[in-house]
């Protein structure tokens, strides 16, 4: 069976934060993510959703990428494949919006050798994420 993507749908979100909670990750409000987390793309095989991610689009020529989660339970050989599938997606979707750079940020080394293998430049010195919730 073949992987295919689509745009998520409201009903994914259950989905989602149950990931989400699986990976330790705290719960994403739906109002800090794209369209109100309907904004991203979804990889599934079947009827089994494996991994989703968000583009941020910007009044600038960078988009971000973030909030790549995964369906823990999927085991399947073609995984990697599928984030890979992910990645370049919301990276076409950039570049017919016009936009020149894509920004993302992880921890996850497999994420890390993903975007190495996809030609994303990986910065050798660790960041760190901040944030602050302002309202």
């Amino acid at each position: 069976m073949k992987l295919k993507t689509r745009i998520l749908k409201e009903s994914d979100w259950e989905t989602m934060c149950s990931w989400w909670k699986w990976w330790r990750w705290p719960s994403m409000n739906k109002e800090i993510l794209p369209m109100n987390g309907t904004g991203g793309i979804m990889v599934y095989k079947g009827k089994t959703p494996i991994v989703v991610g968000f583009l941020y689009l910007t009044n600038s020529k960078a988009a971000w990428l973030d909030w790549i989660v995964s369906n823990p339970l999927y085991k399947e050989s073609d995984r990697k494949e599928a984030i890979a599938l992910l990645i370049n997606t919301l990276e076409e979707i950039g570049k017919k919006q016009g936009y020149d750079v894509i920004i993302s940020i992880t921890r996850s080394k497999s994420l890390i050798n993903i975007h190495k293998e996809l030609n994303y430049t990986v910065d050798k010195n660790p960041s760190y994420e901040i944030s602050k919730k302002i309202n």
